[in-house]
């Protein structure tokens, strides 16, 4: 099975929580760039690995963290092999694992005939990752409080151009808000998200680029660069360090970006 990820469109973190987390206003936008998923019964749980590498320990990986939460439930299922191909790089700001996560949560569902609807599939993979419940129903939503308050939102970018770069820059969630003063925006994200695309850039920002772009300089010149391409619009997605710009036509990257990992498609 296919697992995608996501960009965020703007994302406004507005003020710190009393817990140390922040509040924050994003819209989640689900891409067609896939990991690759599998999951056969074996006489062992084993998790099989290939394409991006992906640090730490096998127990810990957020696939195997999905058939634990569901045994622990009460949920019966056999000892599974799992196979997961990365196609999304890591640390990228595109959420590829907790997509795998979502992924994974409702291949078992359907393999083994869990009978989860998703609002339950949502309630159950929360608490591993605030934006692991986007991915079960997978459609633009615009989300508050810590990346988790769902809204589903009319928004078709059906017919634009994206391109995605992913420098080998990795920027931790805790340095991306070292330097974040909290507040609200000037005008609702809400709002600006329903204009058209053109009207975006500097109305729809994404606050962790203040605290990001100068400590890692080559992300806002990938983000320039895509600007000087003729992007109508281009952000940094989450914390980073990806950067996507939305074309109106096929861009022409020529050999900019030789020597980051890339991704283009029609939307």
């Amino acid at each position: 099975m296919k697992s995608n990820c996501k960009i965020n469109l703007g994302l406004n973190i507005v003020e710190r929580r009393p817990d140390g987390y922040h509040n924050i206003q994003t819209v989640f936008y689900p891409i067609p760039l896939y990991d690759e998923l599998t999951v056969e019964e074996a006489t062992e749980d084993k998790l099989w690995m290939d394409g991006f590498p992906i640090e730490g320990e096998v127990e810990k990986n957020l696939v195997m963290k999905v058939l634990m939460l569901l045994r622990k439930e009460g949920y019966e299922i056999p000892p599974v092999c799992v196979r997961l191909r990365k196609n999304i790089p890591m640390g990228a700001g595109l959420g590829g694992g907790s997509g795998d996560a979502a992924c994974m949560m409702k291949m078992l569902n359907t393999q083994f005939q869990l009978h989860l609807s998703d609002e339950e599939m949502e309630r159950l993979i929360a608490p591993l990752g605030a934006d692991c419940a986007v991915f079960i129903k997978n459609r633009p939503v615009y989300a508050e409080g810590i990346g988790n308050v769902f809204t589903p939102i009319q928004l078709d970018l059906k017919g634009w151009h994206l391109v995605v770069v992913k420098p080998d820059d990795f920027i931790s969630t805790r340095e991306a808000y070292a330097a974040v003063s909290p507040h609200y925006p000037d005008v609702s994200l809400l709002e600006v998200v329903q204009e058209p695309v053109a009207r975006w850039r500097g109305r729809m920002v994404n606050d962790f680029e203040e605290s990001v772009f100068p400590s890692h300089p080559v992300v806002e010149g990938i983000r320039d660069a895509l600007y000087r391409m003729g992007a109508v619009y281009a952000s940094m997605s989450g914390s980073g360090s990806s950067v996507y710009g939305l074309f109106e036509e096929k861009a022409d990257l020529g050999n900019c970006f030789d020597s980051h990992f890339v991704f283009q498609c029609q939307l």
